[in-house]
């Protein structure tokens, strides 16, 4: 068993607490390239450019080359938009931790704490979407540190804070690519109820779907 304890975010947490989530988007990168690269279109598009650069041209590495650079500028574009959505969520609900999950009626963000320091995060706060029910957000745990429960405390954590403040269910959002956060939520007792395609150009052209998991209290009591 980790020697680790969940507690409330602090004042002295910010940066690392910004840094842990952060350090996990960007661990999505392979990810979210390699599912980009399994797209139809995608594919179609590299066949083209290799059998067009291939029959105009006399030399067979010039269009290896090519298509090297064409794949290159592709990852890029992926990492670019992805940088900028960790920049928008740094500057969003992360910019002020107290003004958005502390003060707020209802929410609340907890910091795991290993060998006094902070491996790990999680949030909640009032579904928008899902009246009642409660949102867990920034679920991230250091590299480390994975594999020794602290995911599956963290997730307890706000089930527990759920359930003391009258909730209904809690409910969560996370991506096509993130397999292993699936597995995580599937063993703690979520269930998918919907998925759908991010409503983003980008999101459009790379299929990139979004699941909604759900953990009724009710059903739990």
């Amino acid at each position: 068993m980790a020697d680790y304890r969940i507690r409330k975010y602090e004042d002295d947490d910010y940066e690392v607490a910004r840094d842990i989530f952060a350090s996990g988007m960007s661990e999505q990168f392979p990810g979210i390239f390699m599912h980009a690269l399994k797209q139809p279109w995608s594919q179609l598009v590299l066949v083209c450019v290799l059998c067009a650069l291939l029959l105009s041209s006399k030399s067979f590495l010039f269009p290896i080359l090519a298509l090297t650079l064409l794949l290159a500028a592709g990852r890029q574009g992926i990492i670019y938009m992805s940088d900028k959505y960790i920049e928008q969520s740094l500057n969003a609900d992360l910019l002020d931790i107290n003004k958005t999950y502390l003060e707020s009626k209802g929410s609340c963000f907890w910091v795991a704490e290993s060998n006094d320091n902070v491996v790990g995060t999680v949030a909640a706060m009032p579904s928008k979407e899902e009246p009642g029910t409660l949102e867990l957000k920034r679920l991230s745990v250091r590299e480390n540190y994975r594999g020794l429960g602290i995911a599956k405390a963290l997730c307890r954590t706000v089930s527990d804070f759920a359930r003391l403040n009258g909730y209904q269910a809690v409910v969560l959002r996370t991506s096509v690519v993130q397999y292993e956060a699936q597995k995580l939520y599937e063993r703690v007792g979520y269930k998918k109820t919907s998925e759908y395609v991010w409503e983003t150009i980008p999101g459009k052209i790379m299929n990139f779907t979004i699941f909604v998991y759900r953990y009724d209290i009710a059903a739990t009591n």
